[in-house]
Formats: C-alpha cells, sequence, structure tokens
C-alpha cells in the first residue's frame, strides 16, 4: 500500500509541475485548471486513506495489501 501512496504522490507532484507549465502558455489555462483539479481529487484520495478515523487507525493500515 505504500508504493501505491508513494505512486499517488509522485502522480500529484507531476500534475502540479506540468499545470504550471500549461498556465504559462495563453492556450493552455483549461488544461491547467483540469490538471489542478485532478491533483486535488488523488490529494483527497490520499488524504481519506491515510488519516486515521475515530478509531485510531487509517484505512491504509488495515489493508490486506502488503
Amino acid at each position: 500500500m505504500g508504493l501505491i501512496l508513494s505512486i499517488m504522490m509522485l502522480t500529484i507532484i507531476a500534475l502540479l509541475g506540468a499545470s504550471w507549465f500549461f498556465w504559462k502558455r495563453p492556450d493552455g489555462r483549461r488544461q491547467a485548471l483540469l490538471m489542478l483539479v485532478l491533483a486535488a481529487v488523488i490529494a483527497a484520495n490520499v488524504a481519506i486513506l491515510t488519516v486515521p478515523g475515530p478509531d485510531g487507525t487509517a484505512p491504509a493500515a488495515s489493508t490486506p495489501i502488503e
């Protein structure tokens, strides 16, 4: 599960960098905004998987995937 979370974080970083690149282009604003939305969705998924719940365990810690 750690590998999946790491890949998701690297994807967020790549999307933020690419959106910055596209934002500078006059015809790339729409793509930049879509990349920012996608990065926010992935970040929300990472937060859902890593933030502990009321019982004190994170959902990522209780999955059988190793």
